[in-house]
Protein backbone atom coordinates (compact mmCIF):
# COMPACT_ATOMS: atom_id res chain seq x y z
CA UNK A 1 0.00 0.00 0.00
CA UNK A 2 1.38 3.39 -1.05
CA UNK A 3 1.20 6.01 1.70
CA UNK A 4 0.25 9.58 0.89
CA UNK A 5 3.05 12.16 1.26
CA UNK A 6 3.08 13.51 4.81
CA UNK A 7 2.39 17.08 3.66
CA UNK A 8 -0.80 15.92 1.91
CA UNK A 9 -2.34 14.60 5.11
CA UNK A 10 -5.00 16.76 6.80
CA UNK A 11 -3.73 18.92 9.66
CA UNK A 12 -5.48 18.63 13.04
CA UNK A 13 -4.94 20.81 16.10
CA UNK A 14 -5.50 19.04 19.46
CA UNK A 15 -5.92 21.24 22.53
CA UNK A 16 -5.89 19.92 26.13
CA UNK A 17 -4.18 21.04 29.32
CA UNK A 18 -3.42 17.40 30.22
CA UNK A 19 -0.38 15.99 28.44
CA UNK A 20 -1.70 12.43 28.82
CA UNK A 21 -4.83 13.32 26.86
CA UNK A 22 -2.77 14.84 24.05
CA UNK A 23 -0.59 11.74 24.01
CA UNK A 24 -3.68 9.54 23.64
CA UNK A 25 -4.96 11.61 20.73
CA UNK A 26 -1.51 11.38 19.13
CA UNK A 27 -1.61 7.59 19.42
CA UNK A 28 -5.12 7.44 17.88
CA UNK A 29 -4.55 9.82 14.96
CA UNK A 30 -0.86 10.05 14.09
CA UNK A 31 -0.92 7.39 11.36
CA UNK A 32 -3.52 9.22 9.28
CA UNK A 33 -3.08 12.90 10.05
CA UNK A 34 -0.56 15.63 10.73
CA UNK A 35 -0.95 16.87 14.27
CA UNK A 36 -0.40 20.09 16.20
CA UNK A 37 -0.75 20.37 19.98
CA UNK A 38 -1.57 23.16 22.41
CA UNK A 39 -2.01 23.04 26.19
CA UNK A 40 -3.95 26.29 26.64
CA UNK A 41 -6.39 28.58 24.88
CA UNK A 42 -4.07 31.44 23.83
CA UNK A 43 -1.60 29.02 22.23
CA UNK A 44 -4.47 27.24 20.48
CA UNK A 45 -5.70 30.52 18.98
CA UNK A 46 -2.17 31.39 17.87
CA UNK A 47 -1.63 28.05 16.15
CA UNK A 48 -5.07 28.12 14.54
CA UNK A 49 -4.35 31.52 12.96
CA UNK A 50 -0.83 30.62 11.88
CA UNK A 51 -1.31 27.06 10.62
CA UNK A 52 -4.99 26.97 9.57
CA UNK A 53 -5.69 23.33 10.53
CA UNK A 54 -8.56 21.51 8.83
CA UNK A 55 -10.03 20.48 12.22
CA UNK A 56 -9.63 21.32 15.92
CA UNK A 57 -10.13 18.88 18.80
CA UNK A 58 -10.73 21.08 21.83
CA UNK A 59 -10.96 20.35 25.55
CA UNK A 60 -13.52 22.41 27.49
CA UNK A 61 -12.26 22.61 31.08
CA UNK A 62 -8.88 24.33 30.83
CA UNK A 63 -7.39 26.87 33.25
CA UNK A 64 -7.40 30.51 32.23
CA UNK A 65 -9.45 30.26 29.05
CA UNK A 66 -12.09 27.56 28.66
CA UNK A 67 -12.69 25.70 25.43
CA UNK A 68 -15.99 27.52 25.05
CA UNK A 69 -14.16 30.87 25.06
CA UNK A 70 -11.56 29.57 22.59
CA UNK A 71 -14.29 28.37 20.25
CA UNK A 72 -16.17 31.67 20.39
CA UNK A 73 -12.99 33.57 19.50
CA UNK A 74 -12.25 31.20 16.64
CA UNK A 75 -15.72 31.77 15.21
CA UNK A 76 -15.48 35.57 15.40
CA UNK A 77 -12.16 35.63 13.52
CA UNK A 78 -12.61 35.52 9.75
CA UNK A 79 -9.32 33.64 9.38
CA UNK A 80 -10.46 30.74 11.59
CA UNK A 81 -14.27 30.88 11.54
CA UNK A 82 -14.63 28.07 9.00
CA UNK A 83 -12.46 25.56 10.90
CA UNK A 84 -14.73 22.90 12.45
CA UNK A 85 -14.31 22.40 16.20
CA UNK A 86 -15.06 19.15 18.02
CA UNK A 87 -15.17 19.36 21.79
CA UNK A 88 -13.43 16.47 23.57
CA UNK A 89 -14.50 16.67 27.22
CA UNK A 90 -15.57 14.86 30.33
CA UNK A 91 -18.66 17.08 30.52
CA UNK A 92 -21.50 14.90 29.32
CA UNK A 93 -24.75 16.63 30.36
CA UNK A 94 -27.11 17.72 27.60
CA UNK A 95 -26.86 21.30 28.88
CA UNK A 96 -23.07 21.21 28.39
CA UNK A 97 -23.54 20.06 24.80
CA UNK A 98 -26.00 22.91 24.16
CA UNK A 99 -23.43 25.44 25.39
CA UNK A 100 -20.80 23.85 23.15
CA UNK A 101 -22.96 23.93 20.05
CA UNK A 102 -24.00 27.50 20.81
CA UNK A 103 -20.30 28.41 20.93
CA UNK A 104 -19.91 27.10 17.38
CA UNK A 105 -18.77 23.48 17.74
CA UNK A 106 -19.84 20.88 15.18
CA UNK A 107 -19.61 17.81 17.42
CA UNK A 108 -19.03 16.53 20.96
CA UNK A 109 -16.88 13.55 22.05
CA UNK A 110 -16.98 12.56 25.71
CA UNK A 111 -14.03 11.31 27.75
CA UNK A 112 -12.75 8.72 28.22
CA UNK A 113 -12.48 8.67 24.45
CA UNK A 114 -13.02 5.62 22.29
CA UNK A 115 -10.39 5.41 19.49
CA UNK A 116 -12.90 4.15 16.87
CA UNK A 117 -15.33 6.97 17.71
CA UNK A 118 -12.59 9.61 17.52
CA UNK A 119 -11.41 8.33 14.14
CA UNK A 120 -14.97 8.12 12.79
CA UNK A 121 -15.95 11.62 13.94
CA UNK A 122 -12.73 13.13 12.60
CA UNK A 123 -13.14 11.35 9.27
CA UNK A 124 -16.76 12.49 8.93
CA UNK A 125 -16.08 16.16 9.61
CA UNK A 126 -13.01 16.28 7.38
CA UNK A 127 -15.16 14.82 4.60
CA UNK A 128 -17.63 17.67 5.13
CA UNK A 129 -14.76 20.17 4.96
CA UNK A 130 -13.63 18.71 1.64
CA UNK A 131 -17.19 18.86 0.30
CA UNK A 132 -17.45 22.53 1.28
CA UNK A 133 -14.14 23.28 -0.42
CA UNK A 134 -15.25 21.49 -3.59
CA UNK A 135 -18.53 23.42 -3.58
CA UNK A 136 -16.75 26.76 -3.19
CA UNK A 137 -14.29 25.90 -5.94
CA UNK A 138 -17.04 24.77 -8.29
CA UNK A 139 -19.02 27.96 -7.72
CA UNK A 140 -15.95 30.11 -8.35
CA UNK A 141 -15.23 28.27 -11.61
CA UNK A 142 -18.83 28.70 -12.73
CA UNK A 143 -18.83 32.41 -11.89
CA UNK A 144 -15.54 33.02 -13.66
CA UNK A 145 -16.70 31.15 -16.75
CA UNK A 146 -19.79 33.35 -16.78
CA UNK A 147 -17.59 36.44 -16.57
CA UNK A 148 -15.43 35.12 -19.42
CA UNK A 149 -18.41 35.41 -21.76
CA UNK A 150 -18.90 39.04 -20.73
CA UNK A 151 -15.37 39.93 -21.86
CA UNK A 152 -16.40 39.09 -25.40
CA UNK A 153 -19.63 41.05 -25.26
CA UNK A 154 -20.63 44.64 -24.64
CA UNK A 155 -22.02 43.60 -21.24
CA UNK A 156 -20.22 44.03 -17.94
CA UNK A 157 -19.52 41.80 -14.98
CA UNK A 158 -21.97 43.94 -13.01
CA UNK A 159 -24.72 42.93 -15.42
CA UNK A 160 -24.13 39.30 -14.47
CA UNK A 161 -24.25 40.14 -10.76
CA UNK A 162 -27.43 42.20 -11.02
CA UNK A 163 -29.40 39.83 -13.21
CA UNK A 164 -28.37 36.89 -11.02
CA UNK A 165 -29.74 38.61 -7.92
CA UNK A 166 -32.89 39.64 -9.81
CA UNK A 167 -33.30 35.97 -10.73
CA UNK A 168 -32.90 34.86 -7.14
CA UNK A 169 -35.45 37.40 -5.91
CA UNK A 170 -37.99 36.30 -8.52
CA UNK A 171 -37.26 32.62 -7.83
CA UNK A 172 -38.11 33.05 -4.16
CA UNK A 173 -41.28 34.98 -5.05
CA UNK A 174 -42.25 32.14 -7.41
CA UNK A 175 -42.01 29.57 -4.62
CA UNK A 176 -38.45 28.29 -4.85
CA UNK A 177 -36.81 27.15 -1.63
CA UNK A 178 -33.79 29.03 -0.29
CA UNK A 179 -31.51 26.28 -1.61
CA UNK A 180 -33.09 26.31 -5.08
CA UNK A 181 -32.93 30.10 -5.26
CA UNK A 182 -29.27 30.02 -4.24
CA UNK A 183 -28.59 27.50 -7.02
CA UNK A 184 -30.30 29.87 -9.45
CA UNK A 185 -28.18 32.77 -8.17
CA UNK A 186 -25.07 30.78 -9.09
CA UNK A 187 -26.47 29.29 -12.31
CA UNK A 188 -27.72 32.55 -13.83
CA UNK A 189 -24.23 33.96 -14.60
CA UNK A 190 -23.85 31.09 -17.09
CA UNK A 191 -26.82 32.23 -19.19
CA UNK A 192 -24.72 33.65 -22.04
CA UNK A 193 -21.57 31.54 -21.69
CA UNK A 194 -22.14 30.30 -25.26
CA UNK A 195 -21.18 33.74 -26.59
CA UNK A 196 -17.60 32.55 -26.14
CA UNK A 197 -18.21 30.63 -29.38
CA UNK A 198 -19.59 33.58 -31.38
CA UNK A 199 -17.15 35.45 -33.71
CA UNK A 200 -16.18 38.92 -32.49
CA UNK A 201 -17.19 40.38 -35.86
CA UNK A 202 -20.79 39.50 -35.00
CA UNK A 203 -20.73 39.90 -31.24
CA UNK A 204 -19.18 43.36 -31.33
CA UNK A 205 -20.83 44.67 -34.48
CA UNK A 206 -22.00 48.24 -33.71
CA UNK A 207 -24.98 48.17 -36.07
CA UNK A 208 -27.91 45.80 -36.69
CA UNK A 209 -27.07 42.21 -37.58
CA UNK A 210 -27.82 40.79 -41.02
CA UNK A 211 -30.14 37.78 -41.17
CA UNK A 212 -27.25 35.33 -41.55
CA UNK A 213 -25.36 36.99 -38.68
CA UNK A 214 -28.42 36.82 -36.45
CA UNK A 215 -28.73 33.09 -37.09
CA UNK A 216 -25.12 32.66 -35.97
CA UNK A 217 -25.78 34.78 -32.87
CA UNK A 218 -28.74 32.58 -31.95
CA UNK A 219 -26.48 29.53 -31.77
CA UNK A 220 -24.94 30.84 -28.54
CA UNK A 221 -27.75 29.24 -26.51
CA UNK A 222 -26.96 25.76 -27.81
CA UNK A 223 -23.22 26.41 -27.54
CA UNK A 224 -23.76 27.36 -23.90
CA UNK A 225 -25.58 24.10 -23.33
CA UNK A 226 -22.70 22.16 -24.87
CA UNK A 227 -20.14 23.98 -22.72
CA UNK A 228 -22.03 23.35 -19.48
CA UNK A 229 -23.10 19.83 -20.41
CA UNK A 230 -25.99 17.74 -19.15
CA UNK A 231 -26.03 16.81 -15.47
CA UNK A 232 -28.41 14.62 -13.45
CA UNK A 233 -29.20 17.35 -10.94
CA UNK A 234 -27.95 20.27 -8.90
CA UNK A 235 -26.74 23.71 -9.85
CA UNK A 236 -25.03 22.69 -13.12
CA UNK A 237 -28.21 21.00 -14.34
CA UNK A 238 -30.00 24.28 -13.63
CA UNK A 239 -27.27 26.24 -15.43
CA UNK A 240 -27.78 24.04 -18.49
CA UNK A 241 -31.51 24.81 -18.49
CA UNK A 242 -30.83 28.52 -18.09
CA UNK A 243 -28.34 28.64 -20.97
CA UNK A 244 -30.60 26.64 -23.26
CA UNK A 245 -33.93 28.30 -22.54
CA UNK A 246 -33.55 31.92 -21.43
CA UNK A 247 -34.13 33.09 -25.04
CA UNK A 248 -37.29 31.03 -25.46
CA UNK A 249 -40.50 33.08 -25.43
CA UNK A 250 -43.87 32.36 -23.86
CA UNK A 251 -45.61 32.59 -27.27
CA UNK A 252 -43.19 30.12 -28.88
CA UNK A 253 -41.33 32.63 -31.04
CA UNK A 254 -38.00 32.34 -29.22
CA UNK A 255 -34.93 30.18 -29.79
CA UNK A 256 -33.21 27.71 -30.00
CA UNK A 257 -36.12 25.24 -29.88
CA UNK A 258 -39.26 27.35 -30.15
CA UNK A 259 -40.60 26.20 -26.79
CA UNK A 260 -43.83 27.82 -25.60
CA UNK A 261 -45.58 28.41 -22.28
CA UNK A 262 -44.75 25.95 -19.53
CA UNK A 263 -42.66 23.86 -21.92
CA UNK A 264 -40.01 26.42 -20.97
CA UNK A 265 -38.44 25.47 -17.62
CA UNK A 266 -39.24 27.84 -14.76
CA UNK A 267 -35.61 28.92 -14.42
CA UNK A 268 -35.48 29.86 -18.11
CA UNK A 269 -38.63 31.96 -17.77
CA UNK A 270 -37.23 33.67 -14.68
CA UNK A 271 -33.84 34.50 -16.17
CA UNK A 272 -35.48 35.80 -19.35
CA UNK A 273 -37.21 38.53 -17.33
CA UNK A 274 -34.21 39.31 -15.13
CA UNK A 275 -31.83 39.50 -18.11
CA UNK A 276 -34.06 41.77 -20.20
CA UNK A 277 -34.91 44.06 -17.28
CA UNK A 278 -31.24 44.65 -16.54
CA UNK A 279 -30.39 45.12 -20.22
CA UNK A 280 -33.14 47.73 -20.58
CA UNK A 281 -32.21 49.66 -17.43
CA UNK A 282 -28.45 49.72 -18.14
CA UNK A 283 -26.56 51.97 -20.53
CA UNK A 284 -24.73 50.24 -23.37
CA UNK A 285 -22.51 51.57 -26.16
CA UNK A 286 -25.46 51.14 -28.54
CA UNK A 287 -28.27 52.48 -26.26
CA UNK A 288 -28.94 54.75 -23.29
CA UNK A 289 -30.28 53.51 -19.97
CA UNK A 290 -34.06 53.26 -19.93
CA UNK A 291 -35.91 54.87 -17.00
CA UNK A 292 -37.52 52.30 -14.68
CA UNK A 293 -41.11 53.25 -15.66
CA UNK A 294 -40.31 52.67 -19.35
CA UNK A 295 -38.77 49.26 -18.58
CA UNK A 296 -41.79 48.34 -16.46
CA UNK A 297 -44.11 49.36 -19.30
CA UNK A 298 -42.15 47.11 -21.69
CA UNK A 299 -42.43 44.11 -19.36
CA UNK A 300 -46.17 44.70 -19.02
CA UNK A 301 -46.55 44.92 -22.80
CA UNK A 302 -44.74 41.60 -23.18
CA UNK A 303 -46.87 39.71 -20.63
CA UNK A 304 -48.04 36.52 -22.35
CA UNK A 305 -45.89 37.24 -25.41
CA UNK A 306 -42.19 37.21 -24.55
CA UNK A 307 -42.68 36.55 -20.83
CA UNK A 308 -44.74 34.42 -18.47
CA UNK A 309 -47.47 36.87 -17.36
CA UNK A 310 -47.64 35.53 -13.80
CA UNK A 311 -43.87 35.88 -13.38
CA UNK A 312 -43.95 39.44 -14.72
CA UNK A 313 -46.56 40.33 -12.08
CA UNK A 314 -44.45 38.72 -9.34
CA UNK A 315 -41.32 40.46 -10.61
CA UNK A 316 -42.89 43.91 -10.55
CA UNK A 317 -44.12 43.31 -6.98
CA UNK A 318 -40.48 42.88 -5.94
CA UNK A 319 -39.45 46.29 -7.30
CA UNK A 320 -38.09 47.71 -3.99
CA UNK A 321 -35.72 44.75 -3.64
CA UNK A 322 -34.79 44.94 -7.33
CA UNK A 323 -33.95 48.64 -7.12
CA UNK A 324 -31.81 47.95 -4.05
CA UNK A 325 -29.80 45.44 -6.11
CA UNK A 326 -29.54 47.91 -8.99
CA UNK A 327 -28.21 50.62 -6.69
CA UNK A 328 -25.80 48.31 -4.85
CA UNK A 329 -24.16 47.11 -8.08
CA UNK A 330 -24.50 50.28 -10.14
CA UNK A 331 -22.21 50.89 -13.09
CA UNK A 332 -19.34 53.28 -12.41
CA UNK A 333 -19.53 56.30 -14.69
CA UNK A 334 -16.33 57.86 -15.98
CA UNK A 335 -15.27 61.04 -14.23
Amino acid sequence: MIKAPTNDLPLILAVDDEASNLQLLRHILQDQYRLLFAKDGPRALELARQERPQLILLDVMMPGMTGYEVCRQLKTDEATAAIPVIFVTALSDASDEVVGFDAGAVDYITKPVSPPIVRARVRTHLSLVRMDELTRTRLEIVQRLGLAAEYKDNETGLHVIRMSHYSRILGRAAGMSEAEADDLLHAAPMHDVGKIGIPDSILRKPGPLETAEWKVMQTHAAIGGEIIGKHPGGMLAMAYQVAMTHHEKWDGSGYPNGLAGREIPLVGRIVAIADVFDALTSARPYKPEWPIPQAVEYLEQQRGKHFDADLVDLFLKQMPALLEVKQRWAEQTAA
